[in-house]
């Protein structure tokens, strides 16, 4: 089956293309730039990798615009959904879904109405599970967007790996904290993995936080060889 990828740059829709490529045939990427930071639907911290990312995929990326308010973003979203429809003949649309009912509903609904199937290769997979898996399978995923207390600026730009996961773990148990960030708290950039046919090398970055919420944006980056 020929699958479209709804993806973000993070590490969600990262497996998630990865799990995709293992079963059915993945043929382009579909990216939303959403110009609205707190888009109920769409990850945004250096959402404009993903064009970097997809040429180390080796995939083609169809990219569109968002204002991102609420619910009108959908139409933009089936606007993207329909493009791969036609340009690259889709016959699904594969998420990095893992908890939020809102988004699984609205493009499940969105796939329904085009005739295409949706495939959610992350439901409601355990958290740390997920999080294990990511570092267990070679990607190079950092932490590009904080959102909660106690989360602090030290975060931004820090690889994910064991250490950090084991002390996200540790603030779920203490703070309430979602480990992989399904209540918005962490968002990720991935720089690499196994299915990369190049990594992508951060030259330029710069970080914007105020106490408890911040963003690590990348300026400059390039593709090298791995």
């Amino acid at each position: 089956m020929n699958l479209g990828v709804l993806f973000s740059g993070g590490k969600d829709s990262t497996l998630a293309l990865f799990k995709a490529q293992q079963t059915d045939t993945v043929v382009c990427l579909i990216s939303l730039l959403s110009s609205n930071e707190e888009s109920y639907m769409f990850h945004t911290p250096n959402i404009d990798i993903t064009r970097l990312q997809a040429e180390a995929v080796g995939l083609p990326l169809i990219q569109e615009t968002t204002e991102g308010v609420k619910e009108k973003e959908l139409i933009d979203l089936e606007r993207a959904i329909e493009k791969a429809k036609s340009v690259y003949n889709i016959e699904g649309v594969v998420t990095g879904a893992v908890e939020s009912v809102y988004q699984a509903e609205r493009i499940q609904k969105i796939c329904h109405g085009l005739q295409v199937w949706c495939f959610n290769p992350l439901w409601l997979k355990s958290q740390e599970a997920l999080l294990r898996e990511i570092v267990e399978d070679g990607f190079h995923a950092i932490i590009s967007g904080i959102f909660a207390y106690p989360l602090s600026e030290e975060w931004l730009g820090r690889s994910l790996d064991e250490p950090v996961i084991n002390t996200l773990i540790q603030l779920q148990k203490t703070h309430g904290i979602s480990p992989s960030g399904e209540g918005g708290e962490i968002e990720t950039t991935v720089l690499d993995a196994p299915f990369f046919k190049k990594r992508i090398a951060v030259t330029d970055s710069e970080i914007v936080c105020d106490k408890y919420s911040g963003v690590y944006i990348i300026q400059k980056a390039d593709l090298v060889k791995k």
